[in-house]
């Protein structure tokens, strides 16, 4: 562990505690783990494959050295328990050095903290690993190979987006390429990138960070989110002027994204000129080898379990997706401002199949349940 300061000798049970606790979340392929104080006792918990197990249940006695610890780290205010605080630590293991992003908050019982771990084997993940059919991958690497456009990711928190725009920007990636990010926060470093976090406070949101990329000659930009319309305004027009533009939007599909841009002011003209591709993604748990064929018609497969996947009869997770760019016969719905059936129905009939069908197609290989699918979908 990365720290200024030298533990005593009272605090050297928690800095070994806590050290066992990151390293196991780490080996374990956790996401994110949550430190929990209650009134009689206190909790760690990981989050794995998208699901929380309990990890341990440290002494209440440990509780608030525990926060502190992490505070220090994560260079924190440790006097400051009334209001939340973000930060960032660095944990060096043995074969290799995990960065967390820290977030604090205050509860009626103490500070609930909770890691996310910003592993970057998963950041150097190629497109072809991340469960794109065939078909899909294509049509999203023709994408982004043009000079200039905006491809959309779309999908709840958690839904592997960032995951996906990181895999776009290491194919793009390339010494006659300059490529800005506008993230908030800047979650994994990206060698020959460069990335801007975002800090609100300062008054750099993600407006005025595309405003100063224009300024620095680039040819692909990324924005984390499009929140407002000044924003996608500015991306927008961005993808018109000769950039490829990546970004990020909350919606449950493909086609309500252009109806989502709609609603947010942009006008129909600039999102039928400017975005070429929008991929609404969920992830969902990857069956181990030792799933079971299901014993009904439907051909899929269920979890077994064995010591390999922890008995829960899932590894790992896959992403399940639906790639839709946006044809000539689309632009003429969006500039008619069609709504969000209509745009559904071009694209079932221009081949580009929706979330609950690219699942079942995972299923019916075994990589996963049909009830991840439904889950999910």
């Amino acid at each position: 562990m990365q720290a200024s300061e030298t533990p005593l000798a009272d605090d050297v049970p928690v800095v070994r505690l806590l050290y066992k606790l990151l390293a196991d979340a780490v080996s374990m392929g956790a996401s994110d783990l949550h430190f929990e104080p209650f009134e009689h006792y206190c909790r760690v918990r990981l989050r794995i494959d998208g699901i929380l197990h309990e990890l341990a249940q440290p002494p209440l006695s440990l509780k608030d050295k525990l926060a502190t610890r992490l505070k220090i780290l994560a260079r924190l205010d440790i006097a400051e328990k009334r209001l939340p605080q973000d930060g960032k630590m660095r944990l060096a293991l043995e074969t290799r050095t995990v960065d967390f992003r820290v977030s604090t908050l205050p509860t009626q019982f103490g500070e609930k903290i909770v890691l996310r771990i910003l592993d970057t084997e998963q950041a150097a993940l190629a497109l072809e690993q991340l469960g794109y059919e065939p078909a899909q991958l294509q049509a999203l690497q023709q994408a982004i190979a043009r000079p200039h456009g905006m491809v959309l990711m779309t999908g709840p928190t958690g839904s592997g987006k960032t995951v996906s725009l990181y895999a776009c920007l290491q194919r793009l990636n390339r010494p006659g390429i300059n490529i800005a990010t506008a993230e908030d926060p800047v979650e994994i470093n990206l060698p020959g990138i460069n990335q801007v976090s975002i800090n609100e406070r300062a008054g750099l949101n993600f407006a005025v960070a595309l405003r100063a990329f224009l300024r620095q000659d680039p040819d692909v930009l990324m924005v984390g989110k499009i929140r407002d319309l000044d924003t996608a305004d500015i991306a927008i027009k961005a993808a018109q002027t000769g950039h490829l533009v990546l970004s990020t939007l909350h919606t449950n599909d493909a086609p309500a994204t252009l109806t989502r841009l709609l609603n947010m002011g942009v006008p129909a003209y600039n999102i039928a000129a400017s975005v070429s591709l929008i991929v609404a993604q969920r992830l969902v748990r990857r069956l181990c080898s030792c799933r079971r064929p299901a014993r009904d018609a439907s051909g899929s497969f269920v979890p077994h379990g064995c010591p390999a996947c922890s008995h829960t009869g899932y590894r790992g997770r896959t992403g399940i997706y639906q790639v839709m760019p946006v044809s000539a016969t689309m632009q003429s719905l969006i500039q008619a401002q069609a709504g969000t059936q209509d745009i559904a129905r071009q694209a079932r009939a221009e081949g580009v199949i929706d979330l609950r069908r690219a699942g079942l197609l995972k299923a019916l290989r075994g990589d996963t349940s049909l009830g991840e699918v439904l889950a999910s979908t």
